[in-house]
C-alpha cells in the first residue's frame, strides 16, 4: 500500500505473486486486519481466483501492521444488532474458511502479533502455520460474554479437546512456542526469520507434483470426516486414481533412473 493512501480507500487484501506463490495481505493494519463484512468479502473474492488459477502453487496469508487478525469486527456487529446480520455474517465467514480447506493449493498461515478469536480460526483453517516467536493466540470472546463457537470449530480440529476448551472457556493468551506444541501452528522461527521461512516451505511444496498435492489436500480433509474402515475405502481409491497420473508415472521413472522428475501437471 502506498504509505499516502488513507487506509479506508486502500484494498482490503492485497495480492502479490512470485514464481508459483501468491501472498495475500489482510490491509487494515489500523483496525488490526479484523474480518469485516468487506475484509470477508475480499479474502473470499481472492481465494475463488485462486483456486481457478493453475499457476499458483501455494498461497500465504499475511496481515498488514502489527497483527495477523484480531477476529471480527466488533463496532461493526454493534451497529448492526439483528440476528439476520449476525447469521449473514457467520455464514460468509464459514464459507471463506472452508473455502482454504477446499481450494487445491496448501494455504500457510503468516502469523505475527496477536491472531485472536476469528484470527485465531484463520489461522486453526489454513492448511499450515508460522509464527514469530512473538505472536500470541487467543478465543477472547468469552471476555466480552461471546463463547468463540465458530473459531472453536477449527480450534478443536487443531488442538487437542482440553487444550482447545482451555483457550475458549477462559480467553488467555497463549504465545508461539504453546500454539506450536498445541498443534496450532507448524514452526515458531524468529520475526526476522518469518519471510524465510515461509519460502523455505512453500518452495518444498512447489518442487512436487501439482497433480498429487490437490488430490492429496482434498483426501486428507475429506477423510478426516469418516469412519475408520471408509477412510482406508476412500484412501485406497484416491491412491489407485493418482498412481494413473502421468506425474505419479513420471516420479517413479524419475526415482528408479535417479533423476530429476519433470512434472506435467497431468
Amino acid at each position: 500500500m502506498n504509505p499516502q493512501t488513507p487506509d479506508h480507500e486502500a484494498p482490503y487484501v492485497l495480492r502479490a505473486d512470485e514464481e508459483g506463490i501468491a501472498t495475500l495481505t489482510l490491509n487494515r493494519g489500523s483496525q488490526f486486519n479484523s474480518l469485516s463484512q468487506a475484509m470477508i468479502a475480499a479474502l473470499q473474492g481472492q481465494l475463488d481466483a485462486i483456486a481457478a488459477d493453475p499457476t499458483v502453487r501455494v498461497v500465504v496469508i499475511g496481515g498488514a501492521g502489527k497483527a495477523f487478525c484480531a477476529g471480527h469486527d466488533l463496532k461493526e456487529m454493534r451497529a448492526n444488532r439483528h440476528k439476520a446480520f449476525m447469521q449473514d455474517l457467520f455464514r460468509r465467514c464459514g464459507r471463506m474458511m472452508m473455502t482454504l480447506t477446499q481450494m487445491p493449493q496448501p494455504v500457510i498461515a503468516r502469523v505475527h502479533g496477536i491472531a485472536t478469536a476469528a484470527g485465531c480460526q484463520l489461522v486453526s483453517m489454513c492448511d499450515l502455520a508460522i509464527a514469530a516467536d512473538t505472536a500470541r493466540f487467543a478465543t477472547s470472546g468469552i471476555n466480552v460474554g461471546l463463547f468463540c463457537a465458530t473459531p472453536g470449530v477449527g480450534l478443536s480440529r487443531n488442538l487437542g479437546r482440553k487444550q482447545a476448551l482451555e483457550m475458549l472457556l477462559t480467553g488467555d493468551f497463549i504465545d508461539a512456542r504453546t500454539a506450536q506444541q498445541q498443534g496450532l501452528v507448524n514452526r515458531v522461527v524468529a520475526g526476522d526469520a518469518l519471510d524465510a521461512e515461509i519460502d523455505k516451505l512453500a518452495r518444498s511444496i512447489i518442487g512436487k507434483s501439482s497433480v498429487a498435492i490437490g488430490m492429496g489436500k482434498q483426501m486428507f480433509y475429506k477423510q478426516l470426516e469418516m469412519g475408520l474402515e471408509a477412510a482406508y475405502q476412500y484412501a485406497a481409491e484416491v491412491m489407485a486414481c493418482n498412481m494413473m497420473t502421468e506425474d505419479a508415472g513420471e516420479g517413479i521413472d524419475a526415482f528408479i533412473g535417479k533423476r530429476q522428475a519433470d512434472w506435467k501437471g497431468r
